[in-house]
């Protein structure tokens, strides 16, 4: 079984209708969203690249985001991820969000640090969600507080709410995708092993290593420099964990990325596909840029998402990015990187593409 979630890849190939409209140049709207319920965070970790964004107390209107969310579906948006600045979870009307958001057609799907996914609220919405990602960077108590900052106990109250999530979705027949994430660090990096037989032991779909990626904007640098050559063994050492039912995706070809010379793009091609709204209901062409007024789009309090995506403010991004944005000023594996590869050659296509 290798990495069927493409995690360490993209997905945009199994969209080709909407490419094709792309590449003819009609107007599409996102295939996929990511939104922030909370600016808030019960947790302040080590390598938070959004920690620019300042933890704020506000949270997105629940009857506006169901409005939306309704429209967004009836438009062709076909996936939403929760996530963003803040923990999801800690939004009080969080399930009848996720519950709103199938009913609106959209894939729902969750990043959390899973503290606050008890099991009642499992119960609520694993019906709902396609797949629920936790963030669990480290592999004992002790070393998760200082990874997370937070309290010890925390641990073993995620690794209870996994647990709980799994024999809910055991009990009930669901195929809610259950997986957790370790951002790669020398605090962490000799307890990935651990985690690795944890997260199989409570039931777990898979565990993803993946490599810090530094925001432009974040204030936290202490990784910008971080050298994963030394961490070359860990994958072999962690494949013995695999089995039928459980993977380890250690992100070998993002974290080699990181010293490339060239990204194999000059220009962002992916804004059209994806779009992000913080929890303060700005839509934002692109996360790498958040305050940059000029990658704004707008805010759906003020207008409807398809007033938004037609807008003025859209359409002038959408010019620049194409006459003047560099590529290779942007954040290092970004979101859209492999998306934007992918795009790059089908628009800049080699010699003897016909000979297939």
């Amino acid at each position: 079984m290798g990495d069927e979630f493409r995690i360490d890849s993209h997905k945009l190939m199994f969209h080709p209708k909407e490419v094709a409209r792309w590449l003819s140049g009609e107007e599409i709207y996102p295939i996929y969203v990511e939104i922030s319920p909370s600016g808030s965070c019960n947790h302040r970790c080590i390598f938070c690249a959004l920690d620019f964004m300042g933890y704020k107390p506000r949270f997105l209107k629940s009857d506006v985001l169901k409005e939306r969310l309704s429209e967004m579906g009836k438009l062709g948006v076909k996936s939403v991820m929760y996530g963003g600045e803040g923990e999801p979870f800690l939004h009080k009307d969080i399930a009848d969000i996720i519950v709103h958001t199938k009913t609106a057609g959209i894939d729902a799907a969750i990043t959390t640090n899973g503290v606050l996914l008890s099991k009642s609220l499992s119960e609520k919405i694993l019906g709902s969600v396609v797949w629920i990602k936790v963030s669990i960077s480290a592999g004992t108590p002790e070393t998760y507080a200082k990874v997370h900052r937070t309290k010890p106990d925390d641990f073993e109250r995620v690794l209870k709410n996994l647990s709980d999530a799994v024999q809910v979705r055991q009990d009930r027949g669901l195929n809610c995708t259950l997986g957790a994430q370790m951002i790669l660090l020398p605090e962490n990096a000799d307890e990935a092993e651990t985690l690795a037989a944890k997260m199989r032991e409570t039931g777990l779909n898979y565990l993803v290593i993946k490599p810090y990626s530094q925001h432009k904007m974040s204030h936290t640098q202490q990784y910008k420099d971080i050298d994963y050559s030394a961490y070359d063994d860990l994958k072999q050492r962690l494949s013995r964990f695999d089995t039928e039912s459980f993977r380890v995706i250690f992100r070998e070809r993002t974290m080699k990325k990181i010293k490339r010379q060239k990204r194999g793009y000059d220009r962002c091609l992916a804004l059209p596909f994806w779009a992000y709204i913080d929890s303060a209901g700005n839509v934002w062409g692109c996360s790498a840029y958040l305050g940059n007024e000029e990658f704004r789009y707008g805010d759906i309090y003020s207008n409807t998402f398809q007033e938004i995506w037609l807008g003025e403010r859209r359409k002038q991004l959408m010019k620049m990015v194409h006459s003047k944005l560099d590529a290779s000023a942007c954040r290092v594996n970004c979101r859209m990187d492999e998306i934007n590869f992918y795009l790059w050659e089908l628009t800049h296509p080699s010699a003897h593409v016909s000979f297939i």
